[in-house]
């Protein structure tokens, strides 16, 4: 029996016009399978309830984990990425490719020396402080879009938030989408976000898909979907072939043992 046609958002990239839309931080949610297909391709697997509107991915070895749950409010924990040690989260509205940003760090080997967030933000133009209690923090030029790492007002206890919060006028914040970190996060991770957070390439959007159509330029000149599905496969592609290649490097190489004397000597005999 063929699949009936169902309409669905499933359907995209082919669906719908596309614009490209910039800046990307305040372009909305995109496509969750920039970052659930990635890390499949990558050797997750899914683990999810199919009757059930989440998806729960593992990693190989099971020591990181992402769960997916939309819920009513955009700016709760959607996305819940955890390790033994540490954990992080991103709201409804968070693009896919910020995202995406952190968990293809997972995929990659952990460099020898973890790197800094702070410098990148710095060279996109965003301005930093840092406080007597060690506090530390980003701001973007549109004064919007922060990023920090603070301890609470009654422990020394540091976590990492990244959100854009829209004024409300009254002196109140509507923020838009948020992002949190333990402190025990590994340090490349953060910079992998943070540059996937300050990337200027623009993203595909449909031109109803963003949260605050005023917030963003949107070029209607952008790849279209035979276009964006080829790049889409080429991204997966190649990282299915990082990890062959990175799961033959891991391999145990082992040679055959010897044969024993004796059993060498009756080959030999046999054969003349």
């Amino acid at each position: 029996m063929t699949r009936p046609y169902i309409s669905s958002k499933a359907d995209d990239p082919w669906s719908r016009i596309w614009f490209d839309t910039s800046p990307r931080h305040l372009a909305g949610p995109g496509d969750p399978r920039h970052v659930t297909q990635a890390l499949r391709a990558g050797g997750w697997k899914n683990y999810a309830d199919p009757d059930f509107p989440h998806v729960v991915l593992a990693s190989p070895d099971f020591r990181h984990t992402l769960v997916l749950e939309p819920a009513a409010d955009t700016y709760s924990s959607w996305w819940r990425i955890s390790a033994e040690r540490w954990h992080a989260s991103f709201g409804g509205n968070t693009p896919a490719e910020i995202i995406a940003g952190f968990t293809d760090a997972l995929l990659q080997p952990a460099p020898a020396a973890e790197p800094d967030a702070w410098p990148t933000l710095q060279a996109a133009g965003w301005t930093y402080e840092r406080d007597e209690r060690g506090n530390e923090s980003a701001r973007h030029p549109d004064g919007i879009t922060t990023m920090e790492r603070r301890a609470t007002l009654t422990s020394d206890y540091f976590s990492w938030t990244a959100e854009v919060a829209l004024p409300t006028g009254l002196g109140g914040h509507n923020r838009l989408w948020h992002a949190y970190f333990d402190d025990r996060t590994p340090r490349h991770l953060l910079a992998a976000f943070a540059t996937a957070l300050t990337d200027p390439a623009p993203v595909p959007r449909g031109h109803y898909d963003v949260p605050h159509s005023h917030l963003v330029t949107q070029v209607e000149r952008g790849a279209q979907g035979e276009q964006l599905a080829a790049a889409h496969d080429a991204r997966l592609k190649a990282i299915r072939g990082a990890a062959r290649k990175a799961r033959r490097s891991n391999a145990p190489t082992t040679r055959p043992a010897p044969a024993p004397a004796t059993e060498m000597a009756a080959t030999t005999a046999r054969g003349r």
